[in-house]
């Protein structure tokens, strides 16, 4: 009876650490339907499991579950809008130049694999060796000599952030539009000679006061005919329901995804899961947090009275 202390101690501690272990996982387990302020509707998904399998390697919640990310072979670029009805999102990449900061900034690029490409941003190529009219990509010039915007972005006087003068001379600057990418899928600045880019969405209706623009990149998803048919068929009424659209691996058929541990092939209505034929549990089965409170609570109430017993008989 002399080691009960250090025997009900170390089982106190046992359980802590699994208690702390569950939760660590819990957090991992269920697919967001948010992801800081973006909604994230199939075929989007928040992790691995989730929205379609075709954009998980690229579309992804960021660890701390504050940011949806776009990542490529280039980097990870945070995304600022989806646009479902148009199949349209607009990322930020950090070193990308507004009228607000400019900066050296290096390749943009996209994964040919993947259901993305660009859209109809502008693209403002900064900082370039002059004359910009001779920049060509695959041979055809890529500026448009004619346009006022460059002339209007290097009124910021965030351009001495890349090494010019203040009104610099808008030769050093081309816009690129419509814009496109190179054989490797990337906007390759470094070939172009030129130090950074500001791509526009939009002019906001104020062409030449670029502290107004709508700064970001514009990409459209290309959906697959079973991202299509899986949306008709099965994703709207498991969303209705309250599900998460997801997929199973390793053979990757559509889910719903009602619980941290429920899975079905159509919905989660009640009446639903009680006559579904296709029910399955995830590998891992959480008990929640309230139950894991109520058992180390008991722990420590059995442990101190377990304590309080030996001293009586010693």
């Amino acid at each position: 009876m002399e080691n009960l202390p250090s025997f009900n101690i170390i089982l106190l501690f046992s359980y802590v650490t699994q208690f702390i272990l569950w939760q660590t996982l819990a957090k991992d387990l269920p697919c967001r339907t948010t992801c800081g302020s973006i909604q994230v509707k199939y075929p989007f998904g928040s992790g691995h499991g989730c929205g379609s399998p075709r954009f998980h390697p690229y579309i992804a919640c960021s660890p701390e579950g504050d940011q949806l990310l776009l990542t490529t072979h280039t980097g990870s670029y945070p995304v600022t809008s989806i646009s479902y009805t148009t199949s349209t999102l607009i990322i930020t990449p950090p070193q990308m130049s507004t009228c607000t900061s400019m900066q050296q900034s290096p390749s943009l690029g996209i994964d040919w694999a993947s259901p993305f490409q660009l859209g109809q941003s502008t693209f403002l190529l900064l900082s370039c060796t002059p004359p910009t009219s001779s920049l060509t990509i695959k041979g055809s010039p890529v500026c448009d000599t004619s346009s006022l915007l460059c002339a209007s972005i290097y009124t910021c006087p965030s351009v001495i952030g890349l090494g010019l003068p203040l009104f610099p001379p808008t030769n050093t600057c081309c816009v690129y539009s419509p814009a496109n990418f190179n054989s490797k899928g990337e906007l390759d600045l470094q070939k172009l000679k030129c130090m950074g880019y500001a791509s526009v969405v939009s002019l906001q209706e104020y062409p030449t006061d670029p502290s107004r623009w709508q700064y970001g990149v514009e990409l459209t998803s290309r959906g697959g005919a079973l991202d299509a048919y899986y949306t008709d068929n099965k994703c709207n009424t498991c969303e209705i329901s309250g599900g998460v659209c997801g997929y199973a691996p390793p053979v990757n058929s559509f889910v719903c995804l009602c619980s941290d541990t429920i899975n079905t092939t159509i919905d989660c209505h009640s009446n639903s899961l009680q006559n579904q034929p296709e029910l399955t549990w995830n590998s891992v089965s959480l008990p929640s947090s309230k139950l894991w409170m109520e058992f180390l609570g008991g722990l420590v109430f059995f442990g101190a009275a377990w304590e309080r017993e030996r001293l009586t008989v010693t």
